[in-house]
Protein backbone atom coordinates (compact mmCIF):
# COMPACT_ATOMS: atom_id res chain seq x y z
CA UNK A 1 0.00 0.00 0.00
CA UNK A 2 1.34 3.40 -0.95
CA UNK A 3 -1.50 5.89 -0.64
CA UNK A 4 -5.15 6.14 0.15
CA UNK A 5 -7.56 5.46 -2.67
CA UNK A 6 -8.47 8.97 -3.78
CA UNK A 7 -4.95 10.49 -3.93
CA UNK A 8 -3.64 7.45 -5.79
CA UNK A 9 -6.24 7.76 -8.55
CA UNK A 10 -5.57 11.46 -8.89
CA UNK A 11 -1.84 10.84 -9.15
CA UNK A 12 -2.30 8.22 -11.85
CA UNK A 13 -4.35 10.62 -13.95
CA UNK A 14 -1.96 13.53 -13.53
CA UNK A 15 0.99 11.40 -14.57
CA UNK A 16 -0.68 10.15 -17.71
CA UNK A 17 -1.90 13.57 -18.87
CA UNK A 18 1.45 15.15 -19.81
CA UNK A 19 2.41 12.10 -21.83
CA UNK A 20 -0.86 12.17 -23.72
CA UNK A 21 -0.36 15.84 -24.49
CA UNK A 22 3.19 15.20 -25.65
CA UNK A 23 2.00 12.49 -27.99
CA UNK A 24 -0.71 14.78 -29.40
CA UNK A 25 1.81 17.54 -29.92
CA UNK A 26 4.08 15.20 -31.84
CA UNK A 27 1.26 14.02 -34.07
CA UNK A 28 -0.01 17.56 -34.75
CA UNK A 29 3.39 18.95 -35.67
CA UNK A 30 2.74 18.18 -39.33
CA UNK A 31 2.57 15.28 -41.77
CA UNK A 32 5.68 13.11 -42.02
CA UNK A 33 7.95 13.74 -44.97
CA UNK A 34 9.67 10.68 -46.39
CA UNK A 35 10.60 7.35 -44.90
CA UNK A 36 12.87 8.81 -42.23
CA UNK A 37 10.05 11.00 -40.92
CA UNK A 38 7.76 7.99 -40.70
CA UNK A 39 10.40 6.06 -38.76
CA UNK A 40 10.92 9.00 -36.40
CA UNK A 41 7.18 9.36 -35.92
CA UNK A 42 6.86 5.63 -35.18
CA UNK A 43 9.73 5.76 -32.71
CA UNK A 44 8.22 8.80 -31.00
CA UNK A 45 4.87 7.06 -30.64
CA UNK A 46 6.55 3.91 -29.31
CA UNK A 47 8.49 5.97 -26.80
CA UNK A 48 5.35 7.78 -25.68
CA UNK A 49 3.54 4.46 -25.31
CA UNK A 50 6.39 3.04 -23.19
CA UNK A 51 6.42 6.16 -21.02
CA UNK A 52 2.66 5.96 -20.65
CA UNK A 53 2.90 2.32 -19.57
CA UNK A 54 5.50 3.25 -16.97
CA UNK A 55 3.33 6.12 -15.71
CA UNK A 56 0.37 3.87 -14.86
CA UNK A 57 -0.24 4.06 -11.16
CA UNK A 58 -0.33 0.42 -10.05
CA UNK A 59 -1.97 1.28 -6.75
CA UNK A 60 -4.77 3.12 -8.56
CA UNK A 61 -5.36 0.02 -10.67
CA UNK A 62 -5.40 -2.08 -7.49
CA UNK A 63 -7.92 0.24 -5.83
CA UNK A 64 -10.21 0.18 -8.85
CA UNK A 65 -10.01 -3.63 -9.26
CA UNK A 66 -10.70 -6.31 -10.34
CA UNK A 67 -8.18 -6.42 -13.22
CA UNK A 68 -5.61 -9.22 -13.26
CA UNK A 69 -2.05 -8.35 -14.25
CA UNK A 70 0.15 -11.33 -15.07
CA UNK A 71 3.48 -11.21 -13.24
CA UNK A 72 6.63 -12.87 -14.48
CA UNK A 73 8.79 -14.89 -12.04
CA UNK A 74 11.20 -11.96 -11.89
CA UNK A 75 8.36 -9.59 -11.02
CA UNK A 76 7.11 -11.94 -8.31
CA UNK A 77 10.60 -12.07 -6.81
CA UNK A 78 10.81 -8.29 -6.93
CA UNK A 79 7.40 -8.03 -5.29
CA UNK A 80 8.54 -10.34 -2.48
CA UNK A 81 11.67 -8.23 -1.96
CA UNK A 82 9.72 -4.96 -2.00
CA UNK A 83 7.21 -6.32 0.53
CA UNK A 84 10.06 -7.39 2.81
CA UNK A 85 12.07 -4.16 2.79
CA UNK A 86 9.07 -1.84 2.75
CA UNK A 87 9.77 0.78 5.46
CA UNK A 88 6.34 0.21 7.01
CA UNK A 89 6.97 -3.52 7.16
CA UNK A 90 10.34 -2.98 8.84
CA UNK A 91 8.81 -0.51 11.29
CA UNK A 92 6.09 -3.05 12.09
CA UNK A 93 8.66 -5.78 12.77
CA UNK A 94 10.63 -3.52 15.11
CA UNK A 95 7.53 -2.19 16.83
CA UNK A 96 5.97 -5.61 17.35
CA UNK A 97 9.21 -6.96 18.81
CA UNK A 98 9.51 -3.95 21.11
CA UNK A 99 5.97 -4.41 22.42
CA UNK A 100 6.50 -8.12 23.05
CA UNK A 101 9.79 -7.64 24.90
CA UNK A 102 8.34 -4.77 26.94
CA UNK A 103 5.31 -6.85 27.91
CA UNK A 104 7.39 -9.91 28.84
CA UNK A 105 11.11 -9.58 29.54
CA UNK A 106 11.43 -13.30 30.31
CA UNK A 107 11.07 -14.58 26.78
CA UNK A 108 13.64 -16.86 25.15
CA UNK A 109 15.18 -13.77 23.54
CA UNK A 110 16.11 -12.07 26.79
CA UNK A 111 15.28 -8.60 28.14
CA UNK A 112 16.20 -5.12 27.00
CA UNK A 113 17.73 -4.03 23.73
CA UNK A 114 19.57 -7.33 23.12
CA UNK A 115 16.31 -9.26 23.38
CA UNK A 116 14.54 -6.72 21.20
CA UNK A 117 17.25 -7.05 18.57
CA UNK A 118 17.16 -10.86 18.61
CA UNK A 119 13.36 -10.99 18.36
CA UNK A 120 13.39 -8.42 15.55
CA UNK A 121 15.89 -10.55 13.67
CA UNK A 122 13.78 -13.68 14.08
CA UNK A 123 10.62 -11.86 12.97
CA UNK A 124 12.43 -10.45 9.95
CA UNK A 125 13.71 -13.90 8.99
CA UNK A 126 10.24 -15.40 9.33
CA UNK A 127 8.82 -12.64 7.15
CA UNK A 128 11.57 -13.23 4.61
CA UNK A 129 10.69 -16.93 4.47
CA UNK A 130 7.01 -16.11 4.11
CA UNK A 131 7.66 -13.70 1.24
CA UNK A 132 10.01 -16.10 -0.54
CA UNK A 133 7.60 -19.03 -0.51
CA UNK A 134 4.25 -17.21 -0.47
CA UNK A 135 4.95 -14.42 -2.95
CA UNK A 136 7.67 -15.88 -5.18
CA UNK A 137 8.38 -19.62 -5.21
CA UNK A 138 4.95 -21.24 -4.81
CA UNK A 139 3.16 -18.72 -7.08
CA UNK A 140 5.88 -19.17 -9.70
CA UNK A 141 5.71 -22.98 -9.66
CA UNK A 142 1.89 -23.10 -9.63
CA UNK A 143 1.51 -20.08 -11.96
CA UNK A 144 -0.81 -18.32 -9.57
CA UNK A 145 -1.14 -14.68 -8.65
CA UNK A 146 0.20 -13.76 -5.17
CA UNK A 147 -2.04 -10.68 -4.98
CA UNK A 148 -5.36 -10.37 -3.29
CA UNK A 149 -7.79 -8.94 -5.85
CA UNK A 150 -10.25 -6.37 -4.55
CA UNK A 151 -13.83 -6.25 -5.81
CA UNK A 152 -15.12 -2.72 -5.10
CA UNK A 153 -17.67 -3.28 -7.86
CA UNK A 154 -19.60 -5.82 -5.74
CA UNK A 155 -22.09 -5.28 -2.95
CA UNK A 156 -20.87 -5.31 0.66
CA UNK A 157 -22.14 -8.85 1.43
CA UNK A 158 -20.52 -10.23 -1.73
CA UNK A 159 -17.26 -8.44 -0.93
CA UNK A 160 -17.29 -10.06 2.51
CA UNK A 161 -17.82 -13.47 0.91
CA UNK A 162 -15.07 -12.69 -1.60
CA UNK A 163 -12.62 -11.99 1.25
CA UNK A 164 -13.32 -15.42 2.72
CA UNK A 165 -13.34 -17.68 -0.31
CA UNK A 166 -10.26 -16.12 -1.91
CA UNK A 167 -8.25 -17.81 0.81
CA UNK A 168 -8.89 -21.03 -1.11
CA UNK A 169 -9.81 -19.92 -4.64
CA UNK A 170 -8.31 -17.03 -6.59
CA UNK A 171 -7.20 -15.85 -10.07
CA UNK A 172 -4.25 -17.57 -11.74
CA UNK A 173 -1.70 -16.10 -14.13
CA UNK A 174 -3.80 -17.05 -17.15
CA UNK A 175 -6.83 -15.11 -15.86
CA UNK A 176 -8.73 -18.24 -14.88
CA UNK A 177 -9.26 -19.39 -11.28
CA UNK A 178 -7.46 -22.08 -9.33
CA UNK A 179 -6.68 -23.17 -5.80
CA UNK A 180 -4.86 -20.56 -3.77
CA UNK A 181 -1.70 -22.64 -3.56
CA UNK A 182 0.42 -19.89 -1.91
CA UNK A 183 -2.06 -19.53 0.95
CA UNK A 184 -2.55 -23.28 1.40
CA UNK A 185 1.00 -24.62 1.00
CA UNK A 186 3.43 -21.76 1.73
CA UNK A 187 2.69 -21.77 5.50
CA UNK A 188 3.80 -25.41 5.64
CA UNK A 189 7.29 -24.39 4.53
CA UNK A 190 7.29 -21.40 6.86
CA UNK A 191 6.43 -23.53 9.89
CA UNK A 192 8.92 -26.26 9.01
CA UNK A 193 11.78 -23.80 8.58
CA UNK A 194 10.92 -21.74 11.67
CA UNK A 195 11.07 -24.94 13.73
CA UNK A 196 14.78 -25.10 12.94
CA UNK A 197 15.78 -21.80 14.56
CA UNK A 198 13.00 -20.07 16.50
CA UNK A 199 13.88 -20.39 20.23
CA UNK A 200 11.28 -21.71 22.63
CA UNK A 201 8.91 -22.84 19.89
CA UNK A 202 7.20 -26.21 20.25
CA UNK A 203 7.98 -28.38 17.23
CA UNK A 204 5.72 -31.41 17.61
CA UNK A 205 3.00 -32.11 15.05
CA UNK A 206 0.05 -30.89 17.12
CA UNK A 207 1.75 -27.53 17.73
CA UNK A 208 2.56 -27.18 14.04
CA UNK A 209 -1.03 -28.08 13.11
CA UNK A 210 -2.34 -25.51 15.57
CA UNK A 211 -0.13 -22.76 14.11
CA UNK A 212 -1.21 -23.70 10.60
CA UNK A 213 -4.89 -23.70 11.58
CA UNK A 214 -4.64 -20.33 13.32
CA UNK A 215 -2.86 -18.84 10.32
CA UNK A 216 -5.50 -20.12 7.91
CA UNK A 217 -8.38 -19.01 10.15
CA UNK A 218 -7.00 -15.48 10.54
CA UNK A 219 -5.99 -15.08 6.87
CA UNK A 220 -9.35 -13.48 5.91
CA UNK A 221 -8.58 -10.64 8.32
CA UNK A 222 -5.82 -9.49 5.98
CA UNK A 223 -8.23 -9.71 3.04
CA UNK A 224 -10.87 -7.67 4.88
CA UNK A 225 -8.31 -4.95 5.55
CA UNK A 226 -7.07 -4.95 1.97
CA UNK A 227 -10.62 -4.94 0.61
CA UNK A 228 -12.21 -2.24 2.75
CA UNK A 229 -9.47 0.09 4.05
CA UNK A 230 -8.91 1.79 0.65
CA UNK A 231 -12.66 2.38 0.37
CA UNK A 232 -12.76 3.93 3.84
CA UNK A 233 -9.65 5.99 3.15
CA UNK A 234 -11.12 7.33 -0.09
CA UNK A 235 -14.04 8.77 1.90
CA UNK A 236 -12.20 10.21 4.89
CA UNK A 237 -9.17 11.36 2.83
CA UNK A 238 -6.52 10.24 5.27
CA UNK A 239 -3.52 7.94 5.16
CA UNK A 240 -4.06 4.73 7.11
CA UNK A 241 -1.11 2.81 5.72
CA UNK A 242 0.80 2.37 8.96
CA UNK A 243 -2.21 1.03 10.86
CA UNK A 244 -2.97 -1.37 8.02
CA UNK A 245 0.62 -2.65 7.85
CA UNK A 246 0.64 -3.34 11.60
CA UNK A 247 -2.65 -5.24 11.50
CA UNK A 248 -1.54 -7.13 8.37
CA UNK A 249 1.66 -8.25 10.05
CA UNK A 250 -0.09 -9.34 13.23
CA UNK A 251 -2.68 -11.25 11.22
CA UNK A 252 0.00 -12.98 9.16
CA UNK A 253 2.10 -13.86 12.20
CA UNK A 254 -0.24 -14.91 15.02
CA UNK A 255 1.36 -15.55 18.43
Amino acid sequence: MQNSGAPAITTGGSQAAPITNASDTTNDAGPPHGKSSQVQSSQAQSGATAQHAQSINCYARFVNGPGVVRLSPKQKLRLAFDNLVNPFNLATILGEAGIEITADSHTAYGPGFPGWGRLSGVNFTQDMTDQFFGTFLVPTITRTDPHYHRRPDLSIPRRVLHCVYQIFWQPADDGKHSLNYPQIFAPVFDIAISNLYVPGQQTHFSADAERYGIGLATAPIDNFITEFVPSIASHIHTHVVLVQRIINHVAANPP
